[in-house]
């Protein structure tokens, strides 16, 4: 892993103190603690995990003389940005780093883009956009912040790497609160490591003196060493510690209204615990599911009860999700036709569906299916909005109403009851007929939720500029059809 000729001043990971190694030595010559022998009946959501805490290193230096696979790099939207992190990082990988990044074309907010690590120990930089918090704006930036941790980890675990090193992706100049941002850092890495633990060996977190003392406080909070550690961190875990995935979650949005009033407790519960053990297995006996052709049988004569139906869309739901996470879907995801970008005014997520993308004819649409799934299923647990640019596609872009249709019958029902706007912009005649059709007669629910956009200016009364990435080409054209005021925000670069 070393290369050749590499310089003395870079520092191998597996040299280095684990993050229990520590506290396993001082633990050496003390009996068990009461804690540890004694049955615990009040568990941290972060409980204590002997194999994730191998894991994990806490380092204090330069991330740019990481001997590992790749090296994390905190920098601006064009990928240019002056700090300290990054200045190191380009003065030890040499001129060819800046030759490359000029071809990335830059890096959105909460995205991670790849390079070689040229003369650094590193085989890889991961380059990655944190985002400038603003209280008034604060959701956004937790859920970008967290973009970048996650996107960070999710390229690794696609490109087989061993070993990562993270820098503290946001920096000063971009004024986050360094213990809000510890929080998200750790419980993202924690909750990729329970479900993809075995496609990571090591990640570090590199600090400075000024950030080591807030590592050390918080480490313990999301990885415990012990039961005794864990039980004395439990108190102080914030409120928010994210979804399964560790995702920020707004609380006043968790509360939800059972769509059954009348239905027991129990009844939920059992549901809840059929569709997790839906992922134990991929046939009817690991699943629990009885006779599956029995069942369909029974739906296609009608006879399955409502909760029953749900029951089985549930089970197939979870099927899509299963194989969504275990796919390789970087080529669709390189398209950038879907991505996250800020919130509207009601502080609700908006997310962009570019249409112009989406080579309809030359990708597999159920990799798409996958995609979408993959992308969106942790943001629909919470009220979200879409946002489809219509803007200049053309018949290799139009999604079939089949295809639509299925997306339809396969998602999650909380994709239909938190979608609670879908802004088309710059619509056609044709489309606007095709809009209607579809969503009179094949889908129900939806047509209420469409809002026609013909200018940017309409929809900037509903999301403000600051909030959304607008594609460069749909900023042109709007300048073309309804004026040059527009003009005046600056475009996403990397679309």
């Amino acid at each position: 892993m070393d290369p050749l000729g590499a310089p003395s001043q870079f520092v191998d990971v597996d040299s280095l103190p684990g993050w229990s190694d520590a506290y396993e030595t001082k633990q050496l010559d003390c009996h068990q603690s009461s804690v540890e022998k004694a049955q615990v009946d009040v568990r941290s959501p972060f409980p204590y995990r002997k194999d994730i805490n191998e894991k994990i290193i806490l380092w204090k230096g330069d991330v740019a003389l990481l001997n590992c696979t790749a090296i994390v790099n905190t920098s601006n939207e064009t990928l240019t940005d002056k700090n300290p992190v990054s200045e190191s990082i380009f003065m030890h990988a040499g001129p060819d780093l800046k030759d490359e990044l000029q071809k990335l074309k830059g890096c959105r907010t909460g995205e991670a883009k790849l390079t070689k690590g040229f003369n650094l120990a590193a085989r890889f930089i991961i380059h990655t956009v944190g985002p400038k918090y603003k209280s008034r704006y604060r959701t956004a930036a937790e859920s970008s912040l967290y973009s970048c941790y996650r996107n960070v980890l999710q390229l690794a675990k696609e490109q087989a790497m061993c070993s990562v090193g993270f820098c503290v992706i946001n920096t000063l100049k971009r004024c986050y609160p360094l213990e809000d941002a510890t929080h998200i850092a750790l419980r993202t890495v924690r909750r990729f490591l329970e479900v993809h633990g075995e496609t990571l060996e090591k990640v570090v977190f590199a600090v400075s003196e000024l950030e080591e003392a807030t590592y050390q406080k918080l480490l313990p909070l999301y990885f415990p060493r012990s039961l005794e550690e864990e039980v004395q961190s439990l108190p102080y875990l914030p409120a928010d510690i994210g979804n399964a995935e560790g995702e920020p979650v707004v609380p006043e949005r968790q509360i939800r209204i059972t769509e059954k009033p009348g239905v027991p407790d129990d009844a939920s519960d059992e549901e809840g615990l059929e569709a997790d053990l839906s992922f134990i297995g991929s046939h009817a006996f690991a699943r629990m599911e009885g006779d599956v052709d029995k069942q369909r049988r029974l739906i296609l004569q009608g006879q399955l009860s409502e909760a029953a139906l749900q029951k089985q869309h549930q089970r197939n739901y979870n099927r899509w999700l299963c194989q969504a996470r275990a796919e390789d879907l970087s080529d669709i995801a390189s398209l950038k036709a879907l991505y996250q970008t800020g919130v509207d005014n009601c502080g609700r997520t908006v997310m962009v569906v570019v249409g112009r993308n989406i080579p309809v004819t030359l990708i597999d649409m159920e990799k798409a299916l996958l995609y979408f799934i993959h992308v969106m299923d942790h943001i629909a647990v919470k009220e979200y909005v879409l946002v489809y640019f219509h803007t200049l596609t053309n018949d290799y872009n139009q999604l079939d109403s089949n295809f639509l249709k299925k997306l339809y019958d396969v998602v999650d029902a909380k994709y239909k009851r938190n979608l609670k706007a879908l802004y088309f912009v710059h619509p056609t005649f044709r489309s606007k007929v095709s809009a209607w059709f579809f969503t009179t007669f094949t889908v129900s629910g939806l047509k209420d939720k469409i809002h026609y956009v013909e200018s940017l200016q309409q929809l900037f009364t509903a999301i403000p500029p600051e909030q959304i990435d607008l594609p460069p080409f749909v900023l042109e054209y709007d300048a073309r059809e309804n004026g040059p005021y527009y003009s005046s925000y600056p475009p996403s670069p990397d679309l």
